[in-house]
């Protein structure tokens, strides 16, 4: 199974890609976690030659060479205070050359938010503490001019990456994913089971399943309040991404989307714990897996709660670590 630039050849003329990370990511079964489900994981975190792994890195090998492209010096972007997607942008970008600022928004303070704040402090970023949505947008205006260079605004990058262009970066995973199952090292999914904090992982997979024939249904668990993440929404970004590849040569018919967005599990607010995803936390750990209490933990007790109520069928289920920690 071929990967984006092979499957399209012209896409590496017209959208390059820097490489940041090596992959495969590996897959392997997570024994014990479901009595009647067969849990299989596929792990994001190692992806990443710099500081910071996870998704992240997947959707930045997409979008700094276009940073590049556009002659731009600094990227404004967004996200919370425990922001994974803020770090990584930070950190790759630096190593490019390129700053960045970072407009934070407030979430539950806990340690995993402290440690992750003290490592934004360390990146270079520029920190906005901008506390709420609104007063994000409220401020967008001098943001954008307080980081403009000479007479080039900052280059804006939504929150997660979850862009048409940085979608493409779990595109490609799906394909990836296809060509592990290809090669007998997975089992055919029957559903794939994400986080989603953005989207742009969720949308990007079920495009690339569809794209690539692979018929398993994604699920993405929602874990924020912040942005507009229901079905319509994350179709509405994987059909701007198809219509990106088509723009850059690539030829398919309109590909049939299998996947479901769903906030059950988001709990009271972005980052606040839930007693489902602590129990996660905890029903992981014998199989080694580290979840993260904001995304990964809440997804995995997403997970659990539908193979205990046989939401799944018999079908393996594949779980995608999106963590990247150092």
């Amino acid at each position: 199974m071929p990967y984006l630039h092979e499957w399209s050849p012209a896409l590496r003329q017209t959208l390059p890609q820097v490489e940041l990370g090596t992959g495969p990511t590996p897959v392997r079964p997570l024994p014990g976690l479901a009595d009647d489900t067969e849990i299989w994981l596929k792990d994001e975190s190692g992806f990443g030659d710099g500081g910071w792994g996870g998704n992240k890195v997947r959707k930045l090998e997409w979008l700094l060479p276009d940073v590049k492209k556009k002659g731009r010096k600094t990227m404004l972007t967004f996200g919370g205070l425990g922001t994974n997607w803020g770090l990584a942008t930070a950190l790759y970008g630096r190593d490019e050359g390129l700053g960045t600022a970072l407009a934070l928004v407030d979430q539950p303070v806990d340690r995993h938010v402290e440690a992750q704040l003290k490592r934004l402090e360390g990146s270079g970023a520029t920190l906005h503490y901008t506390h709420t949505k609104a007063r994000t947008i409220a401020a967008a205006p001098w943001l954008i001019l307080r980081h403009s260079s000479g007479f080039r605004p900052p280059y804006i990058l939504p929150a997660g990456g979850s862009s048409p262009l940085g979608t493409l970066g779990y595109v490609e995973t799906a394909f990836e994913i296809a060509a592990q199952i290809e090669a007998g090292e997975l089992p055919l999914p029957g559903h794939v089971v994400v986080p989603a904090g953005s989207g742009g992982t969720a949308s990007g997979l079920a495009l690339g399943f569809a794209l690539a024939g692979v018929q398993t249904r994604v699920t993405g668990v929602i874990v924020t309040d912040q942005l507009r993440l229901d079905r319509r929404a994350m179709a509405r970004l994987a059909s701007r991404s198809a219509a990106l590849l088509r723009e850059r040569g690539a030829r398919f018919p309109d590909p049939a989307l299998d996947f479901e967005m769903t906030a059950d599990w988001m709990g009271p607010a972005y980052g606040a714990a839930t007693a489902e995803s602590e129990l996660a936390i905890e029903r992981s750990r014998p199989v080694g897996l580290e979840l993260d209490p904001v995304y990964t933990a809440k997804a995995m007790a997403a997970l659990l709660d539908k193979a205990g109520t046989g939401q799944f069928g018999n079908g393996p289920v594949l779980f995608i670590n999106t963590n990247g920690p150092r």
